[in-house]
């Protein structure tokens, strides 16, 4: 089943929120916006939900939080026991503030780095997954909107092109993805 496509690119991020909002006035559905650099107020007017990311750097953090302090108890108190600047050996409690720094710095690590690879397989671009960039010079200085057909199933290609007429793009491509 193949699905149509319309590509609108702009070249300048104002332009396209102002477009934007025309086209979701009208009851358009705007699929997904590409862009060089994060474009600040365009996820509210297409409708993208707010991420949870945050909940998730939180899960990452607790768990390198829960991994350091029970690899700290291990390895300092009941595997290798050493009396270090007179502190007593035998008991994490007794031991807890000397491990507050590692704790820290092995939760942000966890947290750091859980966000980067959720990030990545969430949006499929870890190295060797092809690209979904309808355009290469999204990367460099041109924006380009997608509006999918099926997504918009109340419109014809003309009526959406007619209200995309004044919107100030500079360029139009149809195409017919599978």
């Amino acid at each position: 089943m193949s699905d149509k496509v319309i590509y609108v690119m702009y070249d300048d991020d104002h332009i396209l929120k102002d477009g934007a909002k025309k086209l979701v006035s009208n009851g358009v559905k705007i699929a997904e916006v590409f862009s060089p650099f994060p474009i600040h107020g365009i996820d509210p007017i297409i409708g993208i939900k707010n991420t949870r990311l945050g909940i998730m750097a939180f899960l990452y953090g607790l768990t390198g939080l829960t991994l350091a302090t029970v690899g700290m108890r291990y390895f300092m108190i009941v595997d290798w026991p050493m009396n270090i600047g007179g502190k007593p050996n035998f008991s994490y409690l007794d031991n807890i503030l000397a491990f507050v720094p590692i704790s820290f710095e092995f939760t942000v690590l966890c947290a750091a780095h859980g966000m980067a690879i959720t990030y990545l397989l969430v949006n499929k671009t870890l190295p060797g997954m092809p690209a979904q960039n309808p355009d290469p010079r999204t990367t460099d200085d041109k924006f380009v909107m997608e509006i999918r057909l099926s997504d918009n199933s109340n419109f014809t290609v003309e009526t959406i092109e007619s209200l995309l007429s004044d919107t100030g793009y500079f360029e139009l491509d149809k195409k017919e993805i599978k």
